[in-house]
């Protein structure tokens, strides 16, 4: 068997193309674009080729782009005033800080300064709530991407789902989006026992922990879908949490590294600027 690849920059153009067609209806319509704000701290130059990703894939459906870029030593107190400025701003309705931050800045902090009608990245406790209660607004990105890529697949409803890695932005929301879809969740974290065993049984395999390797292709379960999150790199070469070349030999589908959830974390950021643009324009919640 050969597995199927989950392009996911072939449909990350394909959603942008759908959303240029609601920007034309909008536009006739005498709407203002939604307009997306990104807050970049520091010089990362992954974050910084990031940032720009963003702002051309906004241009390219005729959304507001906005970068805020602060130096590294910015304080805490003037990232917080700008969040508030931004907050307030009638064209902004999202607001997004590029992660990571620089150590002295506090990003739980940050995160929870972000007013959630405008938390695009979906990372706020009011939106993981939410969709905690089965009843979500904005959704956390990189999940909403993986989970439009499953919709490729088929329907998980009823499989059994394995998440590995239960970080607050990925991990942890991954396994709600998959429970609100009917999937039997199990999540492996840095306590599990018996990662291969868990591996084994998973008829839909997602990895989001970062380190290259960590999945065996010869642990995956024939026919599995295999969603590959993590990504690192080394040796000047981009790599997956899953030993792609023997897991694409067993699994039904797969996702490449580079090329597979990263196009589709940006699309969700598109996603939930245009939502937030139609539905918090007059109405918010409660904060």
């Amino acid at each position: 068997m050969t597995a199927k690849i989950l392009d996911g920059e072939a449909l990350a153009a394909s959603l942008r193309a759908e959303l240029k067609v609601t920007m034309a209806a909008r536009n006739a319509a005498n709407l203002r674009p939604p307009g997306l704000a990104v807050i970049l701290v520091g010089d990362d130059p992954a974050s910084s080729i990031y940032v720009k990703h963003k702002g051309n894939d906004c241009r390219e459906v005729g959304f507001k782009s906005e970068t805020r870029h602060l130096a590294g030593d910015t304080s805490q107190a003037e990232l917080m005033a700008m969040i508030d400025e931004l907050n307030t701003d009638p064209t902004i309705d999202g607001v997004l800080v590029q992660a990571p931050l620089p150590r002295h800045i506090d990003a739980k902090a940050v995160t929870e300064r972000i007013a959630p009608r405008k938390d695009v990245d979906g990372f706020h406790p009011y939106n993981v709530g939410r969709l905690a209660l089965r009843d979500p607004l904005l959704r956390p990105a990189t999940p909403k991407g993986v989970m439009q890529l499953l919709e490729l697949t088929g329907s998980v409803r009823g499989k059994d789902a394995l998440v590995v890695g239960a970080s607050n932005h990925v991990g942890r929301p991954m396994s709600l989006e998959l429970l609100l879809a009917g999937c039997t969740i199990t999540t492996a974290h840095r306590f599990t026992r018996d990662l291969e065993a868990q591996v084994r049984r998973a008829e839909v395999l997602i990895s989001a922990v970062g380190r290259p390797r960590l999945i065996p292709g010869e642990w995956v379960r024939e026919e599995a879908v295999v969603i590959d999150i993590g990504i690192t790199r080394e040796g000047g070469r981009l790599h997956g949490d899953v030993e792609f070349k023997q897991a694409s030999q067993r699994a039904s589908w797969i996702t490449p590294v580079p090329g597979g959830v990263g196009p589709m974390t940006r699309i969700g950021v598109l996603q939930n600027t245009l939502f937030a643009a139609t539905e918090f324009a007059t109405t918010e919640p409660n904060e």
